[in-house]
C-alpha cells in the first residue's frame, strides 16, 4: 500500500526530486542533532538556549554542499549501492567535523559525546531513509517481475543479478552450477545448487523460466546443458554466446531464446590463413545470389578478406538492397569502407548481363549461390526451375571462361546426390555443367561444393518451427523418420571459400556436416524448451492426446521429399587440408553432351512433355528417382498450350531460354 502511495512521488522529473531530497536531508540533519542532543542530556532543557541553535546554520548547509559534490544527489535511489553509503559517510563526518570546530570556537554549550552520537544517528537517518525507499520501490515492483532462476554462477550470473535487481522484468531466486567448489555457497545473497535439483527449484521457488549464463560454454557444453533441460516445466533463454560479446554484437546481460545453434551447432574449426583469402584478398569478386542465405553470408565473409571490389548480383530487388546495407553498415564497424561494394540487379538467366558484368569489372573469382532451392516450389515450376538453376549455372559458367575469371565456384546441395525432386535433379546439373566446362578448358578453374541444409536460412523448418510453436501449435513434420543435416551458415559459408582456394578444376568438394538430425527430436527440442509439453498425433489418428501443450503432427512427404540425404555419390573421396572438407570423384559428361541434355530438356520443358522431360532426367547420369509423375502449373495452361503448339509449328530452337544454351 505504502509502495503504491509513493509512486507518483518517484515518477517526478529528476530536478524536483533532487529539491526534495536537499529538504529531507536538512530536516534529517536538523533531527539528528536535536535527538543527539536529548539522549546526551536526557531530556529537552536545551531547547530553550538559543545558542544551541547556532550550530545548525553551519553543519547544514556544509553537509549538503558535500553530499552534492559527492554526486549524492545525481545517484537514482531505487540503484543506489555502497557507493552511496560511502558518500553518506563523508558528507556526515564532514558534518560532525563542523559541529565539533564550531562548538569548540563558538564555546556553545554541547557536550562533547554529541557530535559522535550525531554522527551515528546521522548515518542512519540520512541512509536508512534511502534504504526503506529503495526497498518499497523494489517491492511494488515484484509482483510484474517474473522469477527466473540462473545458471551459471560465474561473472556473467552475477551480472545479470546486478542488472535485474535494479530492473522491473526479471527477479532471481537462485544459482545453479556445475562447480562443486561453489554448490552450497551464497553469491549476492543467492544461494548456488547443484544441476540435478532443478526441478525441485522450479517448484520450492516458483521459478517462471530458466536463464543460462554461460556465454563462453562451448557448443558441445550448452548442448549438454540444455539436453538436461529439455523435460523441465519452464521456457529457457540464454544470454548471447562470448563471440558476440567480444565484438560487441551483444551485451553479457542480454536475454535471447535459445538459438538452434545450441542445440545442433558444432565448435567451428578455424579459418586456414592460406585458404580463406587466396581467391579474394586484393581480386575482383563477383557473388550471385548475393541477396539469399548463403549468397549474404558468403558477402560477409568475403569483404572481411579485403578484396579490391565485391559485386553483388541479385534478381530480388529488396534482397539486394538489404545485403547491401548490411555490408555498408559491416564495412564501417570494421573499418573495410576502402572495398568498393557494388550492388547489381541483375537474373542468371540473362547470358548478355552476366558478360557484360564479368568483362566490364574484370572479375576474377566467380562464387555462383543463384538458385532456386524450395523443394515443393520447383516441384512445381519445373521449367522455371531447370531454367534458373542448370541454364542459370551454364550462363554463367560460359560468361566466365569467356571474359577470364579465374575462379567459379558452385554452391552445391545434398539434394543433388541421387535425387528424389526437380530441385535436386537441376542442382546435379548444374554440377555437370561445371565439370564440362571445367574439361573443356584450363583457364577457368571449376569446383562445387556440395552440404546440406544450414540452420537460419529462410527455407529452414526451424523459423517456421518457432513460429508454429509461438501460435500455439501443431508443430509440422512431414515424416516420424524424416533426417536432415545441419550446418550453421557462417561455417558453410567460410568452408566453401576455403574450398574454392583448392580447387584444381572440376573438383566435387563435399563438407563434413556432422551426424543427421532427425526432424522430430529437432521439433521436440524446441517445443520442450519453450516451456511447452509436446504431444504427437500419428498421420492416419483422428483422435488427439490431451497430454500435452503442443501437438507435432505427421503431415506425410511432400513430393520428390526424402526421408534422408546423402553428401556423396559413390564411395570415392579422399580428404583435403581442411579437416571437413572432403574432395570426391563424381561421374561427369563432356561439354558437347551437356549442351545436347539440355537443349533435349528444355524442348521436353518448352512442349509441356512431362514424361518426356522426367525420362531425360532418369536416363541422365544424375542418378534421378522420381517418386511422383512432373507438375508444372503452366503446363495445365489452356493458352500455354496453345503457345506452344505455334512455337513447335515456328522456329522452336530461336526461343528465348534456348537461345541463352546456344
Amino acid at each position: 500500500m505504502l509502495s503504491r502511495l509513493l509512486h507518483p512521488l518517484f515518477r517526478l522529473p529528476r530536478p524536483q526530486k533532487r529539491l526534495i531530497q536537499l529538504v529531507v536531508d536538512a530536516g534529517l540533519i536538523t533531527v539528528s542533532f536535536l535527538l543527539a542532543m536529548f539522549l546526551r542530556l536526557d531530556g529537552w532543557s536545551f531547547v530553550s538556549n538559543s545558542n544551541v541553535w547556532l550550530v545548525l546554520p553551519a553543519i547544514i548547509p556544509i553537509s549538503l554542499f558535500i553530499f552534492a559534490r559527492l554526486g549524492f544527489y545525481r545517484a537514482i535511489i531505487r540503484f543506489m549501492d555502497m557507493q552511496a553509503a560511502t558518500t553518506v559517510l563523508a558528507g556526515v563526518l564532514a558534518s560532525t567535523m563542523v559541529l565539533i570546530v564550531v562548538n569548540y570556537v563558538a564555546l556553545l554549550p554541547i557536550p562533547r559525546s554529541v557530535p559522535f552520537i550525531y554522527a551515528m544517528l546521522a548515518m542512519l537517518t540520512i541512509g536508512g531513509v534511502r534504504a526503506v525507499l529503495r526497498s518499497l520501490y523494489s517491492r511494488g515492483q515484484v509482483r510484474y517481475k517474473t522469477r527466473v532462476l540462473i545458471y551459471g554462477a560465474g561473472s556473467s550470473g552475477r551480472q545479470l543479478v546486478v542488472s535485474f535487481r535494479s530492473g522491473n522484468e526479471y527477479e532471481p531466486v537462485c544459482f545453479v552450477d556445475d562447480d562443486s567448489e561453489v554448490q552450497r555457497s551464497t553469491i549476492q545473497g543467492l544461494k548456488v545448487h547443484h544441476p540435478r535439483a532443478v526441478q525441485g527449484l522450479i517448484d520450492v521457488y516458483g521459478v517462471e523460466k530458466i536463464l543460462l549464463a554461460l556465454p563462453s560454454a562451448s557448443h558441445a557444453r550448452r548442448r549438454e546443458i540444455l539436453e538436461s533441460l529439455e523435460d523441465v516445466t519452464v521456457p529457457v533463454q540464454t544470454v548471447p554466446g562470448m563471440a558476440d560479446v567480444i565484438t560487441g554484437k551483444a551485451k553479457t546481460t542480454e536475454i535471447r531464446d535459445v538459438a538452434v545453434e545450441d542445440l545442433l551447432g558444432r565448435d567451428p574449426v578455424p579459418p586456414n590463413p592460406d585458404l580463406i583469402g587466396a581467391n579474394i584478398s586484393d581480386k575482383v569478386v563477383l557473388v550471385t545470389g548475393a541477396g539469399g542465405s548463403i549468397g549474404s553470408e558468403l558477402c560477409r565473409q568475403i569483404l572481411r578478406q579485403h578484396p579490391t571490389r565485391l559485386l553483388l548480383l541479385e534478381v530480388s530487388e529488396y534482397n539486394l538492397y538489404c545485403v547491401e546495407q548490411d555490408l555498408r553498415g559491416l564495412a564501417q564497424e570494421e573499418g573495410l569502407e576502402h572495398v568498393e561494394v557494388l550492388a547489381l540487379l541483375g537474373s542468371v538467366q540473362h547470358t548478355e548481363r552476366l558478360q557484360s558484368v564479368m568483362t566490364y569489372y574484370q572479375v576474377q573469382t566467380v562464387y555462383h549461390a543463384a538458385a532456386y532451392k524450395h523443394v515443393p516450389m520447383v516441384e512445381h515450376n519445373v521449367e522455371e526451375g531447370l531454367v534458373n538453376n542448370a541454364i542459370g549455372t551454364l550462363n554463367c559458367a560460359r560468361a566466365a571462361v569467356a571474359s577470364g575469371v579465374s575462379d567459379f565456384v558452385l554452391i552445391s546441395t545434398d539434394k543433388a546426390v541421387r535425387p528424389t525432386n526437380v530441385m535436386g535433379a537441376t542442382k546435379r546439373l548444374a554440377e555437370l555443367v561445371c565439370q564440362a566446362m571445367s574439361s573443356a578448358q584450363s583457364n577457368t578453374r571449376f569446383c562445387m561444393v556440395r552440404f546440406g541444409n544450414v540452420l537460419g536460412s529462410s527455407g529452414s523448418v526451424v523459423p517456421m518451427f518457432r513460429r508454429q510453436i509461438a501460435a500455439g501449435g501443431p508443430v509440422t513434420v512431414t515424416h516420424p523418420e524424416i533426417t536432415r543435416y545441419f550446418m550453421t551458415i557462417p561455417e558453410a559459408a567460410q568452408l566453401v571459400i576455403q574450398a574454392g582456394a583448392m580447387a584444381k578444376g572440376g573438383d566435387v568438394f563435399v563438407l563434413d556436416m556432422g551426424e543427421p538430425i532427425k526432424i522430430t527430436d529437432l521439433a521436440t527440442k524446441m517445443v520442450r524448451l519453450s516451456g511447452f509439453d509436446p504431444y504427437v498425433t500419428e498421420p492416419n489418428q483422428t483422435k488427439h492426446s490431451l497430454n500435452g501443450d503442443i501437438e507435432i503432427r505427421f503431415t506425410g512427404l511432400r513430393p520428390g521429399e526424402k526421408l534422408y540425404e546423402e553428401l556423396l555419390i559413390g564411395e570415392r573421396v579422399r580428404n583435403t587440408a581442411h579437416p571437413r572438407i572432403m574432395s570426391a570423384n563424381e561421374v561427369s559428361l563432356s561439354l558437347e553432351e551437356t549442351e545436347r541434355l539440355m537443349s533435349e530438356l528444355m524442348r521436353a520443358c518448352r512442349s509441356s512433355d512431362s514424361r518426356r522431360l522426367q525420362q531425360l532426367l532418369i536416363d541422365a547420369p544424375l542418378g534421378y528417382a522420381p517418386n511422383s509423375e512432373l507438375v508444372d502449373h503452366l503446363w495445365q495452361c489452356p493458352v500455354r498450350k496453345e503457345a506452344v503448339l505455334t512455337a513447335m509449328h515456328g522456329d522452336f530452337d530461336s526461343g528465348p531460354a534456348l537461345h541463352s544454351v546456344a
